[in-house]
């Protein structure tokens, strides 16, 4: 009996360990995730605050947008090539130094620097993801996994209140200190708490690759969220859109051809992860269609008939509760993962959020009801969020994790950006007059839910097309990988 003992308490130490370990990777995560809302609250202020057009000003939310979609997928790489403690980092110190330039800028070209900067920052969070799955304990990987995951819906929907809150009661200027102070917390609990662990794989960057990537992904992103204000047909919207294209389709034939790629596309190209992928891309678009109407429809003014008359920070705190859904899911998810695996789970998510969106449809009458459509929709997502790395893991090698769950967090972000697009379209194709303005009618903010709907819906369908798991749980699936680490947590001073 005394001889077990000794062996169970350093086993016990590194559970601890590794349980703050995962607790900094949530917070750190969704720290990075605020930056998406941050300036939401202040966006019709920007032109008059930074000297600056409206047209101008709106790229000081597209810039982080396009931080993004430039870091996940290259902090992927970098994370299997060097070790994704390095990147975590690294990333970290990007946001502290994006949160303190805005800080202390007051002029466009400053702000929208730091906004890309913070965008960058969330390379951070698929690189949390692959590295929870390796430290967490055996009977944990899921959960961990599910939490870190739901901090790209969480994040987002809890920033817009926090920032109106901050925005209403003091300078504009305060909420990048404040941001500034969070990621500081952030490098230095990585720093500390998150373990190295010795994951590096040999290889090199393929920086040639990441430049096409970034300027082919830039030009096509740029082109859907400005196509509104440019015109669909305008020759800006239609060359950078089609010009992204090809260059991303020069990127793919180089690639291809590449002998240490940036992105292996023959992975990616394998039906588990390209369909994972695909419902990625379906149920980001359904998660933004509720970020983007609802605010709407809560703070359209009351003379509408429909509208409910709530400011942005009522509104923002309306929208709290589906945050925290989210969150408060990842122990469900978690459960439906080991009992159902990743594929049912993602299906599963995918239907409770069409199954939100249904509800909104006919619930629009009270903020409540908006509420309660918008804590189904938000449950929908924590479990699809928390399933799609588990898939995307459980069907790419080990020395592709993090660059590969760095694309699948792109197509999410790829998603978002053409529901934003679409639901401009269809708000402003259906309009009335008040006063001396048009706004959207009743029926353009219940088609943009319909479609978000029917989104979702199609993301469940392609999901059911993926191979059933023929191997274990995706907790087995890391035993071994979690042994090993548990020796190198207990033995590491």
């Amino acid at each position: 009996m005394n001889s077990v003992l000794p062996a169970r308490a350093p086993r016990a130490d590194a559970d601890r360990r590794a349980v703050w370990a995962i607790a900094v990777l949530c917070f750190s995560s969704l720290c990075a995730a605020l930056m998406q809302s941050l300036v939401i609250p202040i966006q019709s202020e920007l032109p008059e605050l930074l000297g600056t057009t409206a047209s101008n000003a709106s790229w000081v939310l597209t810039a982080t947008l396009l931080g993004g979609a430039i870091s996940m997928p290259l902090a992927g790489r970098l994370a299997d090539l060097y070790g994704k403690k390095p990147v975590l980092v690294c990333t970290a110190a990007l946001l502290v130094v994006g949160s303190l330039v805005c800080a202390v800028s007051d002029s466009l070209g400053f702000v929208l620097a730091g906004r890309v900067l913070q965008g960058m920052a969330m390379g951070y969070i698929p690189v949390a993801i692959s590295l929870v799955r390796e430290i967490a304990p055996r009977h944990l990987v899921n959960t961990a996994v599910a939490g870190v995951s739901a901090t790209l819906g969480v994040g987002g929907a809890l920033g817009l209140p926090l920032a109106a809150w901050v925005a209403q009661n003091n300078d504009w200027h305060m909420l990048f200190w404040i941001s500034a102070g969070l990621a500081a917390v952030m490098l230095t609990l990585t720093a500390l708490l998150v373990p190295h662990v010795h994951d590096a794989h040999p290889g090199r960057v393929d920086w040639l690759g990441a430049a096409g990537l970034a300027v082919g992904l830039v030009s096509v992103l740029v082109g859907i969220s400005k196509g509104k204000d440019w015109g669909w047909g305008s020759a800006t919207t239609i060359g950078m859109i089609g010009g992204g294209v090809v260059v991303l389709l020069v990127w793919g034939w180089y690639q291809l051809r590449h002998h240490d790629p940036l992105v292996d596309l023959r992975t990616m190209a394998q039906r588990p992860v390209l369909l994972t992928n695909l419902a990625g891309l379906l149920i980001g678009f359904g998660m933004m269609a509720q970020s983007i109407v609802v605010p709407q429809l809560l703070q359209m003014p009351t003379a509408t008939g429909y509208g409910l008359g709530q400011t942005i920070l009522q509104a923002g705190l309306w929208m709290a509760p589906g945050g925290l859904m989210m969150m408060a899911f990842a122990p469900v998810s978690a459960k439906l993962l080991t009992d159902l695996g990743a594929r049912v789970t993602l299906a599963i998510g995918a239907f409770v959020l069409a199954g939100g969106y249904l509800t909104a449809v006919f619930l629009t009458n009270a903020p409540w009801e908006l509420l309660l459509a918008s804590c189904i929709a938000s449950a929908g997502v924590g479990i699809g969020y928390a399933a799609m790395p588990t898939l995307i893991l459980s069907n790419v090698p080990d020395e592709a994790a993090a660059s590969s769950v760095g694309v699948n967090s792109l197509m999410r972000s790829v998603g978002t950006t053409i529901a934003g697009a679409v639901m401009a379209v269809v708000l402003t194709s259906r309009t009335m007059t008040l006063g001396p303005v048009e706004i959207p009618t009743h029926d353009a903010f219940r088609l943009c839910f319909l479609i978000g709907a029917v989104a979702a819906a199609v993301g469940a369908a392609v999901v059911l097309l993926i191979p059933r798991d023929r191997g274990s749980s995706s907790t087995d699936t890391v035993e071994a990988a979690g042994f090993e680490l548990e020796q190198e947590l207990v033995t590491s001073p």
